[in-house]
């Protein structure tokens, strides 16, 4: 039915690439694998850009505070101290103990090879097909490790609603579920919204925080008569705990023959009111990790890495909305019994404007590919050659930072 049409790749065949749409996918799918070897690996996506300075606050550079004079965080507003430089968000204190425990670590300023257009759509097909460019990329970089890996085979899941994890797409045999997330809109209504909020990003933010105020309200269709406003009809906000339906059928699933699971999350395009968003969504990440944590168990938590990954990272100053805009540098979260953690990785290039990329971001100094390379690397065993030349094609891994146990 042509109102069924995966929304993506509409909107990438038609040139309408607003960044609302792409930041905020409507259903979230879940994609499970299952594989032979014994380490569990979870990859979540981050959809919309995560701003890496509020994330982990590097309070202890001196030019951060002047960049962001309402954003700017540290030990003394609330954040968690790290290692005398970097501070975690409030939103995520629910994850200290895993940080104090090893659990949990950082890897800054990294990025995928995209540079300059700063586009959701590109930047996460980009970071999900893990090549230098588009062109030719017709799968993505965790089936291509599944393809280099013997004894493969499907896991038998569910599929509710539709959506797209391109992360996973390829000939190696995967299986899909999606959560019970209630959203009905209709051709006309979602047609609307493409063309009022394209591109801009005021409406984009002010859809968001709409539909995360209404999580778990009664949906406006339901609640009504059948003669309601067809605006009124429009959206039926999605349950608020959807997080935690995903991450609950991913720790069954790890507990049992699944060794690979992947996801999203969204709620990261932070343009305005960035610190009434972004806690939010650092609530949602923080509760998902926990969750996973638990219901894998000690044993099998031990031997779990998760990786949250976005397309990009923001603008390192805040802009006039008190948000944040679209950049480059980000950060790589990492969780897991299997981590070792209670580190910060990475190279901090610096926030003097000298050292920005194009003056406006945090400067990469390292590819978020070589960070899940080596990932993949510890977690199933595949050669690096393998990981640089088929998984990560051209890649250049460079030295095992040792991020496993």
């Amino acid at each position: 039915m042509p109102d069924q049409i995966d929304r993506r790749r509409f909107l990438l065949r038609s040139g309408a690439l607003g960044c609302c749409l792409a930041a905020n996918p409507l259903i979230t799918p879940v994609s499970l694998a299952a594989a032979p070897w014994d380490t569990r690996l979870v990859v979540i996506i981050l959809r919309g850009g995560m701003d890496a300075l509020d994330v982990l606050q590097p309070y202890g550079d001196r030019e951060y505070a002047g960049l962001r004079p309402t954003l700017a965080g540290g030990p003394e507003t609330g954040a968690h101290d790290l290692d005398g430089f970097f501070a975690l968000h409030p939103a995520l204190g629910p994850l200290l103990p895993l940080w104090q425990g090893g659990e949990l670590g950082f890897v800054n300023a990294v990025a995928t090879p995209y540079r300059n257009k700063r586009s959701h759509f590109d930047g996460q097909d980009l970071l999900e097909a893990g090549t230098e460019t588009l062109l030719g990329a017709r799968d993505g970089w965790l089936n291509r490790s599944l393809q280099n890996l013997g004894g493969v085979e499907t896991r038998t899941a569910f599929a509710i609603g539709a959506g797209e994890l391109r992360l996973l797409d390829g000939a190696a045999p995967v299986s899909d579920w999606s959560p019970d997330v209630r959203l009905a809109i209709s051709p006309q209504a979602r047609r609307l919204a493409e063309i009022v909020m394209e591109g801009d990003p005021l409406f984009h933010a002010s859809l968001s925080e709409a539909l995360e105020l209404s999580d778990g309200l009664p949906s406006m269709a339901a609640a009504a008569p059948d003669d309601t406003e067809p605006a009124m009809q429009m959206l039926q906000p999605p349950n608020g705990r959807a997080h935690v339906r995903v991450a609950d059928f991913a720790a069954e699933a790890l507990r049992h023959d699944t060794r690979l699971v992947a996801f999203s999350m969204t709620g990261w395009d932070t343009h305005n009111r960035q610190g009434v968003a972004l806690p939010r969504a650092l609530d949602r990440l923080a509760e998902t990790i926990l969750t996973l944590r638990a219901g894998t168990g000690p044993e099998v938590w031990g031997k779990t890495v998760v990786m949250a990954m976005t397309e990009f990272g923001r603008t390192v100053r805040e802009n006039g909305t008190a948000g944040t805009d679209h950049g480059t540098g980000g950060t790589l979260l990492l969780a897991g019994g299997a981590l070792r953690g209670g580190r910060v990785l990475g190279r901090w290039p610096g926030l003097a404007e000298a050292d920005l990329f194009d003056r406006r971001d945090l400067m990469p100094t390292s590819d978020v590919r070589a960070a899940a390379g080596w990932v993949l690397y510890g977690a199933t065993g595949l050669p690096q050659p393998v990981i640089e030349q088929r998984v990560f094609p051209g890649l250049e891994m460079g030295q095992n930072p040792g991020l496993l146990l």
